[in-house]
């Protein structure tokens, strides 16, 4: 009956809105028309959904108090009821013909938990005495620690708020599961809770595609313990190898170069002792030829008459006289007037014509009006009105 079950969870209503009892099976079953490993049975302490129209009540409202310790006294009732069921399967779990079945009901640990993402949603999982597990958000988290090969933290380092967690099974042909986006908070208390259970972890800077390693692993499993197994993970046995080869590498002088640099030294202390003795014998001589030394009138006296003597010894006659001549004729020559361009004439630009005004448009002829006089020259007389008529005849007159 109890067979089928490997692991069995009880999580109070502590922080949650849910007292919960999960079953962690071996073997899938059929819920419905899916396929499933866990089955759990929840009830809610309290009331999820809230009615916005009821309005905002007071802190010190009277209703709101008691509804409050309504919903407390509920949830005690609720996690008391659970914790009697579980005592009491404890109880039929302990009795001799199960025993072989090792089980018992495991609580998850809130004080070690933390937040992270191992599917699409973020959750906060909780380890517990033989798993590690995630019981609210579905699909749920369940890894028993005794199948875990190592843990591989990843992205870890300075300037990261987050990191990855990679969990790799002892079977290899399993897929690792990974919970993103863990806060960097939780590093330590992460590494503290895996030194406790003793798990093997390891850290890197950079996330790792598992698939190929995972492959190379079961394709040749014994190259992969001679190369060292996981080490190739260990990013402070890495670093310290590079600093290592680098320090040696710095350190070492081969012998050649050794005794070259010894026997450059000596050629070079040689030559600095022989040019400090030339130093010191020219500074002797020269501090005797100024003892010695003749005055600048002197030495240009000198030079003045060693000149003339060559002078006299290689100039000819002939030259003498050429020189005489050439000399005299520059004297006698008169000095010629500079040479001076003429002046250019101011540049004048051409008049411009005056300006024409427009021309007048041809006078329309004069047309007078038709001239009514008679024959004899005279206007026609104008006709009188008369009284009788009065505006009739005026009109009369101006339509005629």
């Amino acid at each position: 009956m109890f067979g089928n079950i490997k692991h069995a969870f009880f999580q109070p209503a502590e922080k949650e809105m849910i007292t919960l009892v999960h079953f962690h099976l071996h073997n899938h079953i059929m819920v419905g028309n899916k396929k499933t490993k866990d089955v759990q049975f929840y009830i809610e302490v309290i009331d999820v959904v809230q009615t916005i129209g009821g309005g905002k009540r007071s802190a010190y409202d009277p209703d709101e108090i008691e509804e409050e310790q309504r919903e407390r006294d509920r949830k005690n009732k609720i996690n008391m009821d659970f914790q009697n069921f579980v005592n009491r399967v404890n109880d039929v779990w302990g009795q001799p013909q199960f025993k072989a079945l090792d089980l018992e009901f495991d609580q998850p640990l809130r004080e070690l938990g933390f937040h992270g993402v191992p599917h699409k949603v973020s959750a906060f999982i909780v380890p517990t005495s033989s798993c590690l597990v995630e019981l609210i958000e579905t699909p749920c988290v369940v890894i028993t620690l005794s199948e875990i090969e190592i843990v591989n933290l990843e992205r870890v380092g300075l300037g990261q708020k987050n990191f990855d967690m990679t969990v790799v099974f002892k079977d290899f042909k399993r897929d690792v599961l990974r919970i993103d986006s863990i806060p960097s908070t939780s590093l330590d208390g992460i590494k503290e809770w895996l030194n406790t259970t003793d798990l093997k972890y390891y850290e890197s800077r950079l996330n790792l595609n598992w698939r190929p390693i995972l492959k190379t692993i079961t394709d040749d499993p014994e190259k992969f313990i001679e190369d060292g197994g996981w080490e190739f993970l260990n990013m402070e046995v890495s670093d310290s190898d590079s600093e290592n080869s680098v320090d040696s590498d710095q350190g070492y002088v081969p012998s050649d170069v050794q005794s070259d640099s010894g026997s450059d030294d000596e050629d070079d202390d040689s030559e600095s002792l022989v040019e400090s003795e030339d130093d010191e014998e020219e500074d002797s001589e020269e501090d005797s030829e100024e003892e010695e030394g003749k005055t600048w009138e002197e030495l240009e006296r000198e030079a003045s008459y060693a000149d003339r003597e060559k002078g006299n010894d290689s100039d000819s006659e002939e030259e003498r006289k050429r020189r005489k001549i050439k000399a005299l004729g520059k004297s006698r020559e008169p000095a010629r007037p500079p040479t001076r361009l003429p002046a250019r004439p101011p540049a004048r630009l051409p008049a411009r014509p005056p300006a024409r005004p427009p021309a007048r448009p041809p006078a329309r002829p004069l047309v007078r009006p038709p001239d009514r006089r008679n024959v004899s020259g005279s206007l026609p007389k104008r006709p009188k009105l008369s009284k009788e008529k009065g505006w009739l005849g005026f009109l009369e007159i101006i339509t005629s």
